[in-house]
Formats: structure tokens, sequence, C-alpha cells
């Protein structure tokens, strides 16, 4: 089995969550007995230029005929016009972490280009896999894909140990790329208005994706009077990621799009609460504890006054911090493991080659 990656996928300097899924299923894949020969292909995808297509196509055809080949759908979905003619001798599996057309500042054709194209090569694929009943749903909905070729395949997580944060409220945590899509500034213009309480505030992230909201992010800051109180860190990964959970008595992801969500499950499984928007997937992958109660707090999305209110809710109120705590840490015995990750992949893709 071929499985097609970004060309980022092992650059610590650009983290996500995509990435982290396609590294972990590739190893549990492997673990579990099925070859995997990965191949990383740069490019500006979902729109790369002529180079990265020939390299994506010259892997295609270097493909033997009826060899399953499984594709991030940020390389597969933007160029039906490579992929479409080589899944009609391959058995081409795309995995969609976020539809091409749902990242956040698209412009409307730009959009409607991507969607398209997603479409085309979706409707070629021998099977799709989602990271999320909501993702399939939406695909499904977009696309008009039968539902015997959507399969939902949501990320695992690592056990960790529980993290003993600082004070119970203060620290607050964004482990997010700095992008439009996962909303830091809405959580700057929140926590701007609440200066009058203790907090600070860690986002950990990659900031290469998109310089220019990074420096309007950075004015913003600076604008509202709170550079020591909020800190753009860029990229952490191994220890210093681990020392930012430790740290935190609060993960907040003010999303304005998310098809799962990792950073929620990452937090849960060290018992830290969450606030979140409750856009798309974020309500799922937060859940509930046994008892109905939620592991964090749910807020409208793109709303800076309703996040800063459920950060006014979190810093001021002891009884809802205790509430929320003792939910997530319920939770946290409740989360999937990356191998049970692994061998439902395997298993669509044992079924899609017989």
């Amino acid at each position: 089995m071929i499985f097609i990656l970004p060309g980022d996928v092992d650059d610590l300097t650009v983290p996500s969550g995509g990435n982290l899924y396609d590294r972990r299923v590739s190893r549990g894949l492997a673990a579990a007995g099925l070859p995997v020969h990965e191949v990383a292909v740069p490019g500006a995808w979902p729109q790369p230029d002529a180079n990265a297509c020939a390299r994506l196509a010259e892997i295609l055809v270097a493909a033997p005929d009826g060899e399953t080949v499984l594709v991030d759908g940020l390389v597969a979905c933007g160029v039906p016009e490579v992929m479409v003619p080589e899944a009609r001798r391959v058995r081409l599996v795309v995995l969609v972490h976020l539809p091409l057309a749902d990242e956040t500042g698209l412009e409307p054709d730009v959009a409607a280009d991507l969607d398209a194209r997603e479409r085309e090569t979706l409707h070629a694929a021998a099977a799709v896999v989602a990271t999320s009943p909501w993702a399939a749903n939406r695909l499904a909905g977009q696309h008009g894909l039968p539902g015997d070729r959507i399969h939902v395949v949501t990320p695992g997580s690592d056990p960790a140990p529980l993290a003993p944060g600082t004070d119970g409220a203060s620290r607050l945590l964004c482990v997010a790329s700095v992008t439009p899509r996962k909303g830091q500034d809405l959580l700057v213009q929140a926590l701007a208005t609440l200066a009058g309480l203790p907090w600070s505030c860690e986002c950990v992230g990659p900031v290469r994706r998109d310089p220019h909201y990074v420096q309007r992010l950075r004015e913003l800051i600076a604008r509202h009077g709170i550079e020591g109180r909020i800190t753009l860190t860029g990229p952490r990964t191994g220890r210093p990621l681990e020392d930012s959970y430790a740290a935190a008595d609060l993960v907040v992801l003010p999303s304005r799009a998310e098809t799962y969500g990792m950073v929620v499950t990452e937090a849960l499984a060290r018992g830290i609460p969450v606030l979140a928007t409750a856009v798309q997937a974020l309500p799922d992958t937060l859940g509930q504890a046994p008892d109905g109660s939620l592991p964090g707090i749910l807020v409208p999305p793109d709303d800076p006054v309703a996040l800063a209110d459920g950060l006014h809710r979190w810093l001021s109120d002891r009884e809802l911090r205790s509430r929320v705590r003792t939910a997530a840490r319920f939770r946290r015995g409740m989360l999937a493991a990356w191998d049970e990750t692994a061998r439902r992949m395997a298993n669509i893709l044992v079924r899609t080659t017989s």
C-alpha cells in the first residue's frame, strides 16, 4: 500500500492535527501488519504548481495496477486532473481532514473551484475516509456521495498524566496553527475585555502558514495593551509541548471551523477542561461525562462577546471550574486509543482491496 502525504508532514516547524493523524495512522498500519510505503510530496496543496503536480503524477503512474493508494485529501482533492485518470487502475482511498471549500477566508470563486475539484476527485475514489461523523455527513451532502463509500475513522489519543495546572484557573492555553480558521483573533478580543481579571494565555502553534494574519494578530495584541499576557510561542512538540499542557488550567479552542479538533482530546487525556466554540464537530469531540455533564464550556462560534462571557464564567466561578474539571477527568477514561484508529483504517483498506 502507498500512502501519499503532504510534504510538510515531518516538518516540526508546521505541526498540525492532520499531519499528526497521518503519521500515527501510518505507523499503526505498519504495526498491524499492513506494509506501508510513505511518500511525502512537497507543494502548496491544495493549489500546487506544475512541478508538484508532475511529482504526484509520477508517484501514481509508478504504482502497480490494483495497488491501494491512500492519499491525504489536502493533496488529492484539488487536482482531479492528476488523480482521476489513475483512479481507474489503482484503488484510490482519499482521507479528508477538512473539505477544501470550508477553509476560512477563501474568496467565493476560489472556494467554488476547490469544491468542484474535490467533488470530481472523491467520486473517482474507491473509498473516502472522514475524520468525524460531522465531516462524513458534510461530504455526503455536499458532493452527493453514496453512504457506503464514506467511512469514519476518528483520531485516537495517547494516555497522559493528569496536568497539575498552575492555580486552577488563570493559565490559559490555545494549541492551534495561527490561522483565521483557528480564531486566535477572537480570543485576543475576548481577553482584552477581561483585563481586570487574573489570566495569562499561551498560544502554541505554527506561525508561518499565514504570516499576514500573524502580523494582524500581533498588532491586535499591542493595540489592546496585553502584550505581556498573551504570547505566541510558535510550534512546540515533545517535552516543551508537554510542559505547556502540564501548566494549563484551561485549554481554549476558538475555531471558526473544525472537523474534529484533536487538541480537545489531547487536553481531555490530561484531565484539562476545554472552552471551545460549538462549531461543526467540536461538541461531539468534547463529549460528555457518564452523568451527562460537559467537560468544559461551549460558546457560539465567531462571537468574541460570547467567548469573553465563557472565559469570564471560568475565571470567576469556582464551582463551575470544579464541576467541569471533574467531568474532564471522567471523560479522560473514555477516550479511544490510536491503536483503535489504525485498526479501523486497516479494516477499510482491506475491504477496499477485496
